[in-house]
């Protein structure tokens, strides 16, 4: 195995073990490493869209930083107003600095609040749901099992290119191996925890159908975050995480799998 396999696997190994601790101290330490976490990933985005050190960006961070502390002060009555706020605010920068700034520019300051904080708030707003600690990591066996688990159904029966253009080592059948790959650790995950499930009336149902219905968002979330690379001529986000890249790069799929476990979650409960 050469080094960039154990650079890789030493980050993934802290970075597993730190998002075990702050899930587990719940509360202001985990919603101070999620703001961090999301303020630098909306930086590694503006500065890859080219937007980094403009009033775009300033007002793009005030708005996440805004939308964050609304959820952490349980104003879920007042979320909406609170993004259209930000929106207001970035869109009253573009015009009072026109024609300094491209409509693209200022589509990306928005779309890069939408896209980090307020995708990731939901990691959070999992965590504060009654069992949250053992609900929340459906959301990483759905983005980040199903990684593995879909990279091992391609090695194995991979023939169908899915995305030949934008990803072409991915296959439809190394897709469907990440769903059912995700569905099996999702069992195996709630006959485990079971007993700390209660928030689910049928865990060993529910759970498998959480986990597969995020392999399929975390899988979108995926290839959605290579096009936009592709689009703004990045190989990576950063280089923040040794032999991943940035943060986007590691909690990317994740960005997308987070809402869609919560709300199911609000469903099945």
């Amino acid at each position: 195995m050469d080094r960039d396999f154990w650079i890789r696997l030493r980050s993934s190994v802290i970075v597993l073990a730190s998002a075990v601790l702050f899930f587990w101290l719940g509360g202001i330490p985990l919603f101070a490493a999620l703001a961090v976490i999301s303020l630098i990933g909306l930086f590694e985005l503006y500065q890859a869209a080219s937007v980094w050190k403009t009033p775009l960006a300033a007002a793009g961070m005030m708005a996440g930083a805004l939308f964050l502390e609304a959820v952490y002060l349980e104003w879920d009555a007042w979320l909406m107003f609170v993004l259209i706020l930000g929106f207001i605010l970035i869109l009253g920068t573009f015009v009072f600095t026109f024609p300094r700034y491209q409509f693209s520019q200022t589509a990306a300051a928005f779309f890069g609040v939408l896209y980090v904080p307020v995708l990731l708030s939901y990691l959070y707003r999992i965590r504060c749901m009654p069992d949250g600690f053992t609900l929340i990591w459906p959301v990483f066996i759905a983005s980040w099992g199903s990684d593995t688990m879909a990279y091992c159904a391609g090695r194995l029966f991979g023939r169908h290119k899915m995305t030949p253009l934008l990803s072409p080592k991915k296959t439809w059948e190394g897709a469907a191996g990440g769903v059912l790959g995700s569905a099996l650790l999702g069992l195996v995950y709630a006959l485990i925890c079971a007993p700390h499930l209660g928030f689910l009336r049928a865990p060993l149902v529910f759970v498998p159908i959480l986990c597969a219905a995020g392999s399929i968002g975390s899988q979108i979330g995926d290839l959605a975050a290579s096009a936009i690379k592709r689009s703004m001529g990045v190989k990576d986000y950063g280089n923040l995480i040794p032999g991943h890249g940035g943060i986007l790069d590691r909690f990317d799929s994740v960005t997308v799998t987070a809402p869609m476990v919560y709300y199911l979650l609000l469903v099945v409960q």
